[in-house]
């Protein structure tokens, strides 16, 4: 179908002129061969390709079971690469330019109401320094939307629980600060008290959430004990560390938080909303979140 020297043009337009990054590219590049390997099964050239054409092909992908989200990111990939040979002039039109991309359903996530976050906090034991640690990560989860990875790798130099936030770092190593509510901090201070007498190994001093044996707490652990107290709790529901973070969210929409407030506490950068998500000023974020917070409904 192309030839080298246009797919190599493509792959430096794609590096230096569209910014994308090498995963991106990189996927890319293989829908490309995709294409490729149709056009020599059915010997046509780039230069006869017709939106016809493109239809079939997404019809042979479609047999293949290819799922609607991979098929809509090769729409996006064909549309780029015919934007890219339209101003290359190595075409004079564009055949992708009608193609639709399947419609992607939106699968909606497991969400705990308050009730049952509650009753997943009361299985826990409260009085094992494993307990106390325990709700406070959970809480902590849940409170301020966080990252199963998030938490794992909080420390100590990201808390400012004076001022009532954690610094938290997301994607990207991007780092934002997130307002904590007060359960949160308590929880947080009161499982301080028995980390301050476990032997902490080398190079997880600095890690709050720490295992019996000094090193920093594992995803898998958090998973573990998360399934353990929703069990206890007598829930049905497939519960992750992620469910507290969409949990959070969706509490904090329900009682009238701004959306564009829990975009930027949840650190989501979605390249289609990005300019709607503009620099919130710290404390009105603090005091938005706080307001709407379910933790702070009930003393």
């Amino acid at each position: 179908m192309a030839h080298h020297s246009i797919t190599n043009k493509y792959k430096r337009y794609l590096l230096l002129e569209k910014g994308l990054s090498a995963n991106t590219i990189e996927a890319y590049m293989t829908d490309l061969q995709k294409l490729a390997d149709f056009c020599e099964e059915r010997q046509l050239g780039i230069h006869s390709l017709q939106r016809d054409h493109l239809e079939e092909f997404l019809a042979t992908l479609y047999d293949k079971s290819l799922s609607a989200r991979s098929t809509a990111r090769i729409v996006s990939g064909l549309k780029s690469f015919f934007r890219f040979l339209l101003l290359e002039h190595f075409r004079d039109d564009d055949p992708s330019e009608l193609l639709e991309a399947p419609k992607i359903g939106l699968k909606l996530p497991v969400v705990l109401s308050l009730e049952e976050i509650d009753a997943i906090l009361a299985a826990i034991d409260l009085s094992t320094p494993e307990g106390t640690r325990n709700y406070a990560i959970l809480e902590t989860l849940y409170s301020c939307g966080l990252r199963i990875s998030e938490l794992t790798n909080l420390r100590f130099s990201d808390l400012f629980l004076e001022e009532g936030f954690i610094r938290v770092e997301g994607k990207g190593s991007k780092q934002r600060l997130v307002p904590i509510s007060d359960v949160a901090i308590q929880k947080i201070r009161s499982w301080l008290l028995y980390r301050g007498q476990i032997a902490i190994k080398k190079g997880s001093e600095d890690i709050v959430f720490v295992s019996a044996r000094g090193k920093a707490i594992s995803r898998i652990t958090v998973f573990y004990y998360i399934r353990q107290y929703a069990e206890a709790a007598g829930l049905q529901k497939k519960i992750s560390p992620h469910v507290f973070r969409h949990s959070f969210a969706t509490h904090l929409l329900e009682r009238g938080a701004n959306i564009r407030v829990i975009q930027e506490m949840l650190g989501h950068e979605k390249i289609t909303t990005t300019e709607i998500y503009t620099h919130v000023d710290r404390n009105f974020l603090r005091q938005e979140i706080i307001e709407h917070h379910p933790r702070n409904k009930k003393k």
